[in-house]
């Protein structure tokens, strides 16, 4: 008996159709011996599945005939099958072949989850991309583990059936209604229900008006920035307060961050919507691999999680310089194509880059009362650990200087993030507005040549004073074009049409690390 059943397949963000055919021999002759094979590319994870499928269908107390031959086929054949989703369908197809299941509902729903020897549904990566990709190509319904089931009923017009255990996916195929409750999420609502308040605030942080004027502008016109200081200046303290002055996460943005984090299986358990901007923070041990993704088996890195949030990199001269080097390209294309023998994978990675280091091996180069102790190629070896390329890259560079520790009591308290994230959501929908009719072009800090030629245009007056900086302090062709870009947004909080003089001297303040006298 031939029976086929639905479900899919990953390749990066996208879920793709897959066809599970399971024609099953009955053989009456004791001597034959029962055989179990598998084609189309399955992976050892899906190989592995046969002692799962069996093992959880013997312990669901279904009978079995004891001498069959069983011809598994995963099409299409040239796509290869990973992971251990399949485990469900396989065991339904082998049921519905031995007249356990009906098949009349199989053409219309996707089935998708792994099984345990006892029959029990285990939750598997990526339901929200099959669930889209299923809606796309009209299926009625899909059903998964009920770990899962949350997430994936996100997507309307979609039945998503969460279920716990073998039998209740054959009760409910085989007519029982009952047997499965239909999940359904009002999307609208659960998003914007489950946004909290920020745990951090910079109401927190005391003095560093300058740094925290850099993190608005940095935040208002989707900057990379980095900080220089000595150890205990509070670096890591307001890093972490970024996202509490980022723009309120859309719904679209939440469901490509959603998406990815469902596919590196970083999603919690029932958790239906990444409502928040991530902050990913990895350590400086991390490996090129783990920062960019890849691997045996595709897996999101550090740059796709922190999609549409922030990637922090703190004590960026230890990190290694082949680490630092793989995010040149993905800053700017903002997306990352992983191609290795088994697979091309394009995965989404528009994060804002905040990093910080000590400004010497000791880290107290330049510090106002406490003396370094670097000799100065010391120093030069240490800052050379970052490439000009890279530093190229960020448009912010802010050297942090302590808050003295007398003054920290007397100090009020800052200004709340709340206020600063309002001014930088009345700057991005000046932005909005702006680039509406570019495609992919969302913030400044996205802004081409042609684009800086049509919105940044300078007075006599602001071109010279941005020509002057650039022969005193011998700023590279790049860093042109950042200064304009942190200048355009300097003017968007000024709510000003045009660029003006103080705008690119506060531009130009943002350089530091560019300059030739740094430190001195």
């Amino acid at each position: 008996m031939l029976v086929s059943v639905h479900t899919a397949a990953l390749n990066g963000l996208q879920a793709m159709p897959v066809l599970i055919e399971v024609s099953q021999i009955i053989f009456k002759n004791a001597a034959v011996m029962s055989s179990f094979n598998m084609v189309g590319l399955p992976d050892s994870a899906v190989r592995e599945s046969r002692l799962r499928v069996e093992g959880a269908i013997k312990n669901s107390k279904f009978a079995m005939p004891p001498k069959t031959q069983v011809t598994a086929n995963f099409a299409p054949a040239d796509v290869r099958k990973e992971g251990t989703g399949y485990d469900l369908p396989l065991a339904i197809g082998l049921l519905a072949a031995n007249e356990h299941v009906k098949s009349e509902k199989l053409e219309r729903f996707v089935l998708v989850g792994e099984l345990g020897l006892d029959g029990s549904l285990r939750p598997v990566k990526g339901a929200l991309s099959i669930a889209i990709k299923m809606r796309e190509l009209n299926f009625e319904g899909m059903i998964v583990p009920q770990e899962n089931v949350r997430e994936a009923a996100v997507v309307n017009r979609l039945k998503v059936f969460g279920a716990s255990h073998l039998r209740e996916v054959v009760d409910f195929l085989n007519g029982k209604e009952d047997a499965l409750q239909q999940t359904i999420v009002n999307t609208r609502e659960e998003f914007f229900s489950a946004q909290q308040h920020d745990t951090f605030d910079f109401s927190e942080v005391k003095g560093q008006q300058t740094v925290k004027r850099a993190f608005e502008v940095a935040a208002a016109g989707g900057h990379n920035l980095i900080l220089i200081g000595s150890p205990g200046c509070g670096k890591s303290m307001m890093a972490k307060r970024i996202p509490s002055i980022l723009p309120r996460l859309t719904l679209n943005e939440s469901l490509e961050t959603t998406q990815l984090h469902s596919i590196a299986g970083k999603l919690g358990v029932s958790t239906s919507l990444v409502t928040e901007r991530p902050f990913r923070s990895p350590h400086h041990t991390i490996s090129d691999v783990a920062l960019i993704g890849g691997g045996t088996s595709c897996q999101p890195g550090e740059i796709s999680l922190a999609h549409n949030g922030v990637l922090f990199l703190d004590e960026l001269p230890e990190f290694s310089r082949s680490a630092l080097e793989t995010l040149r390209q993905p800053l700017e294309d903002r997306q990352i194509t992983i191609s290795r023998a088994k697979y091309t994978v394009t995965l989404p990675c528009s994060f804002m880059l905040v990093a910080s280091m000590n400004p010497c091996p000791c880290g107290y180069y330049n510090h106002p009362t406490h003396e370094c102790k670097c000799m100065p190629g010391q120093i030069q070896r240490y800052m050379n650990k970052i490439s000009g390329p890279l530093l190229d890259r960020i448009d912010i560079q802010v050297e942090v200087t302590p808050v003295p520790v007398e003054e920290l009591s007397q100090l009020p308290s800052g200004e709340s993030s709340a206020m600063i994230r309002q001014r930088v959501e009345e700057a991005r929908k000046i932005q909005t507005e702006r680039f509406k009719d570019c495609p992919g072009i969302h913030c400044n800090a996205q802004m081409t040549r042609r684009l800086l030629e049509q919105y940044a245009r300078l007075d006599e007056e602001s071109a010279n004073v941005l020509s002057t900086a650039m022969r005193r302090y011998n700023l590279s062709a790049r860093a042109y074009d950042r200064i304009l870009k942190v200048a355009r947004t300097i003017a968007d909080l000024d709510h000003s049409a045009d660029i003006r003089r103080a705008h690119i001297s506060e531009a130009v303040g943002y350089r530091q690390l560019d300059r030739e006298d740094w430190g001195e």
